[in-house]
């Protein structure tokens, strides 16, 4: 709370979320594409079961998701 209040009086909280999105993205783009690599989905898998694909895509993105924001958001 202290943060946040000293920020919005000091007038930079936009310019403090603005850089918190950007980290947030940046790292969950990057981790998404790691996963993808160590966890072997393939454009190839995309074209030939397509299904599969959106699962393990979805899952992948989710836990991306959850990482960042325990490690971007709420930290």
């Amino acid at each position: 709370r202290v943060l946040y209040y000293n920020l919005l009086t000091q007038g930079k909280l936009t310019e403090h979320l603005a850089e918190v999105q950007h980290r947030a993205l940046s790292m969950e783009e990057t981790l998404v594409f790691q996963m993808r690599e160590k966890q072997g989905i393939t454009e190839q898998l995309k074209e030939t079961d397509f299904l599969s694909w959106v699962r393990k895509m979805n899952n992948l993105r989710h836990s991306t998701q959850e990482i960042v924001l325990a490690e971007v958001v709420y930290a």
